[in-house]
């Protein structure tokens, strides 16, 4: 099944006629811009962008782009080669101008025609980019291009500005000129202006928008909208941070069928649950289906069970490889439209499964709805952005024994009762009793994904060491693994395995995978056998010292050298980490001093347990660290480094052996 978003490109019912906007022309470099080798207020950047202009002037179905970047750094030379994506043959690109100008004043002009390169196509749709590359570009120099983007004359695109990036901008202007019949005066659109990707009447001219405190759009008296800006900071870039689209400066602008937000959620939603309901209809075949795989006396959650393993049986597509309407043609197959379509050809998008799996549940007599609901990797949903097509996926609720049970069929090898993480605390739309509403899912609590790391690793007088650990999954790393092994051979699986153990494991220890156990089967827990090697710690004359923390040696803790937090922290989702690794000491070697015992809470947060024992020829150090926040505010960001700096400090801690006298005089 492929649900609709909605679209931002219109259908003109009649032509009309406008004056032709302003065109940014070339501009004489200032002897500062040429002289310049460090923005003061962007220290560290590759590039400075000087000038910024994008202007849309609807009407004439026209857009034109302008920049000028002030390359810095050999990294900033990047910014020399310019893709330009569109849509081929409802859009075009032309006009391409560019030119390089040395920090000594030579111009040297862009004289190459640029290339015009397919990047996918369906059906009649083709997606293209143009690319082009200025000339003779050294570190110094400045970059200055130019192009228009014209669209067909019987489609209508409202702008969308992309405001911040990964480079400060000095100076940005935009302008956009609407479709007549909403600019100012102008009557009320009706039908015979536009219509939207479903046939209603277009009324509403609607922008949403994230800007810098202090700054706004500015309307003229004829409607025509502009934003000016100064000294635009690049992008944020801190650790764990939501999606970062979510959180740069930026405005959208839309034509929609809507009165009000409310008015377009309702109505969207209304929309998407009918389709949902048509495509998972529990039809013939699929009562047939359900007959066949659960028994009468099935309790509801067996039932659910037994239909997950099912539908997660299935081919999808988006683990394996999509099937193009050719290729479908010719293995007398279509593209999925009912929820029969996908169990008759054992195949389907994660779209279709679930719905596929709503409509056994159904089937089977069970209470069940559909959640829309946006990628979390990829977004956070904003109800004041009024584009269904934030929403990216689909879970299912079953109502059991009272209470909701949250269901993610359409992720592959996601086990019964378990949510990937990218759709746990997300937001999107729901069916329920009620109807239709917004709503978020559950976060994760810790205890649904854990690690454990057990090893027993013997030491010899000079630290060399070899063993081995044992690294238990559940949750979202088992998920993680098991679906790499969906998209790659099982040799390159161990080889991103042991590229993970890299930055875990202490300096001078090699860590590979030796085998997994359990990666075909997610209802069982996923083992892996790590082997160990190398050399550990320092030996002197009398002593030799070892990490007492194996897998905390390198210092990695997050948040410890960020003194400021500007966004908030998203760490995916909560966990829990537990490490008992048991050194095996070599003969004449006593134990001087071993890692204290320690309790580190952040109240309500995480919590930091660590014990040592010293068992005669023997060191077990144990360390569990239970994450169960998932969130973090900025406002909290110094109690949350606060707890990892005493954590840090405290896996510093080292395990100190002492030479006996006659192995130290041997040595």
């Amino acid at each position: 099944m492929r649900m609709r978003s909605y679209a931002r490109s219109f259908l003109l019912c009649s032509p009309l006629l406008a004056s032709l906007a302003l065109r940014a022309q070339f501009q004489q470099p200032t002897d500062e811009e040429l002289k310049m080798t460090s923005d003061p207020k962007a220290p560290g950047a590759a590039a400075v962008i000087l000038n910024l202009e994008d202007v849309t002037d609807d009407p004439l179905h026209y857009r034109s782009f302008y920049t000028r970047i002030k390359v810095l750094q050999e990294k900033g030379k990047e910014l020399a080669t310019v893709n330009l994506p569109y849509w081929h043959g409802e859009f075009k690109i032309t006009d391409i101008k560019g030119r390089t100008i040395h920090s000594d004043g030579t111009v040297v002009s862009l004289d190459v025609k640029p290339e015009d390169l397919m990047m996918s196509k369906t059906g009649q749709e083709q997606f293209n980019k143009k690319v082009f590359t200025l000339p003779s570009v050294e570190v110094g120099s400045i970059l200055e291009y130019k192009y228009e983007l014209r669209y067909d004359d019987n489609h209508y695109s409202s702008p969308s500005w992309d405001i911040q990036g990964h480079f400060p901008i000095r100076k940005a202007h935009y302008a956009f000129t609407p479709f007549k019949a909403f600019q100012k005066g102008a009557q009320a659109a009706t039908s015979q202006y536009l219509i939207d990707a479903h046939g209603n009447a277009v009324n509403m001219l609607i922008w949403w928008r994230l800007l810098p405190r202090g700054t706004d759009l500015q309307t003229d008296a004829v409607g025509r909208f502009s934003l000016d800006l100064t000294d635009i900071p690049p992008a944020p870039d801190e650790e764990w941070m939501p999606p970062i689209e979510s959180l740069l400066y930026h405005v959208q602008f839309y034509y929609m069928s809507a009165h009000d937000s409310t008015d377009f959620w309702v109505s969207e939603a209304k929309r998407w649950s009918k389709e949902v309901d048509h495509f998972a209809d529990p039809s013939r075949p699929i009562r047939d289906a359900v007959a066949s795989l659960v028994a009468p006396t099935d309790n509801d959650l067996d039932k659910a069970k037994k239909l997950y393993i099912a539908v997660q049986a299935l081919d999808n597509t988006d683990y394996s490889r999509k099937r193009g309407a050719v290729e479908l043609k010719r293995m007398g197959l279509h593209e999925a439209k009912r929820a029969e379509d996908t169990w008759a050809q054992k195949s389907g998008s994660s779209e279709d499964i679930a719905l596929l799996y709503l409509a056994m549940l159904r089937a089977a007599g069970l209470t069940a709805y559909d959640m829309k609901i946006v990628d979390r990797e990829r977004g956070v949903f904003d109800v004041s952005y009024l584009n269904f097509g934030q929403l990216d996926d689909d879970i299912v609720i079953l109502s059991a024994g009272g209470k909701e049970v949250l269901l993610d069929p359409g992720e592959k090898m996601c086990p019964f009762q378990t949510v990937s993480w990218r759709h746990s605390a997300a937001g999107g739309v729901r069916e329920s009793p009620d109807g239709r509403a917004a709503a978020f899912s559950p976060q994760q609590v810790y205890t649904a994904n854990t690690l454990t790391r057990i090893g027993d690793i013997a030491v010899d007088e000079r630290g060399g060491i070899a063993g081995s650990v044992r690294f238990l999954f559940t949750g979202q790393q088992a998920l993680h693994w098991r679906q790499a092994a969906l998209r790659d051979d099982l040799d390159e699986v161990k080889k991103q395995f042991d590229r993970s153990l890299l930055p875990q494991v202490p300096v001078g220890v090699e860590a590979n995978l030796d085998h997994f156990l359990g990666l075909d089967d997610p209802d069982v827990n996923l083992i892996a056998i790590v082997k160990v090697t190398g050399t550990l710690g320092t030996a002197t004359a009398k002593r030799l010292l070892l990490p007492g923390f194996f897998f905390e040696t390198r210092g990695a803790h997050p948040f410890v050298d960020e003194e400021k937090r500007q966004e908030p922290v998203d760490m995916h989702y909560a966990e829990e980490v537990t490490d008992e690794i048991t050194y095996r000491l070599p003969p004449g070697m006593t134990v001087e001093g071993a890692p204290q015992d320690e309790k580190i809470p952040w109240q309500g947060h995480a919590v930091l347990v660590s014990k040592t024992k010293v068992d005669g020829g023997q060191v077990t150090v144990a360390r569990q660290l239970a994450r169960a926040f998932t969130f973090a505010k900025p406002e909290e960001y110094e109690n949350l480094r606060d707890f990892y700096q005493k954590v840090a400090t405290a896996d510093q801690q080292q395990i100190v052996l002492t030479r006996s006298a006659a192995a130290a005089k041997v040595n």
